[in-house]
């Protein structure tokens, strides 16, 4: 009879709504959170029960929001469009919200505060994109842009997007970055190439490539920190 009850219809002390305003929204598992956006289930189950079914789907839990399209997510008895659609915004918004919580403690000379503010943007990214983060006179982050996606090749040839995107916010400086999808940021033979290429236009336009960043699964590679910034030999290439 459960089956095909609303989180509202269940017994009380299976509530995700009383439990909230009992004990506070940390107290709630996984489950029960997506259940509270869910709202109610299908025929088939009850909305834990289908909260649960997506989170165990793959294997990977709350990151099913991130790596599943509306249409996988649409897959689930119960999920219709809407539902789909409020579920990856709600994976946007906690992307969103990791992004400003970190912003204010950038620092253009330090690696790991980059890393650490896209790190949530990038990871979970089934291809990669390049990414150009821009900063004014004071080192302060003033904007970003994704400049390609699904390989750094596509501006080996021409860095033209990245310049116009830079002299539109006036930058001083910027930082490149990109993701690799599986995981492992060590760079490739076109990552160095793409970074003394972009270094040697910022010099000639006077605006200075500070680092190129690689994310990986919360691990970064860092040029500067790795003293290959300004070292771009034939032997990397």
């Amino acid at each position: 009879m459960t089956q095909h009850m609303t989180a509202r219809e269940l017994p009380v002390s299976e509530r995700p709504y009383e439990k909230c305003l009992l004990a506070g929204p940390q107290a709630l598992s996984d489950a029960e959170l997506l259940a509270v956006i869910l709202k109610s289930g299908s025929r088939q189950m009850n909305v834990i029960s289908l909260a649960q079914n997506i989170l165990q789907a793959d294997g990977k839990d709350l990151l099913n929001l991130y790596h599943m399209s509306v249409e996988e997510l649409m897959r689930f008895p119960g999920i219709g469009k809407v539902k789909a659609i409020q579920l990856k915004c709600v994976a946007e918004l906690s992307r969103r919200i990791a992004r400003t919580d970190r912003r204010e403690r950038i620092r253009l000379s330090d690696a790991a505060s980059v890393a650490d503010y896209y790190m949530e943007y990038l990871r979970h990214e089934s291809q990669e994109q390049l990414l150009v983060s821009m900063f004014d006179s004071k080192c302060h982050l003033i904007s970003d842009a994704v400049i390609a996606t699904g390989s750094v090749r596509a501006v080996l040839g021409s860095p033209r997007e990245i310049f116009l995107r830079l002299f539109e916010k006036k930058a001083v400086s910027f930082i490149l970055l990109h993701n690799h999808p599986s995981g492992d940021p060590a760079p490739s033979r076109e990552d160095f190439a793409l970074t003394r290429r972009i270094l040697e236009c910022g010099e000639l336009m006077d605006i200075e490539l500070v680092d190129h960043i690689i994310i990986g699964d919360n691990r970064y590679y860092s040029f500067r920190e790795n003293k290959q910034i300004f070292s771009l030999g034939e032997e990397h290439l």
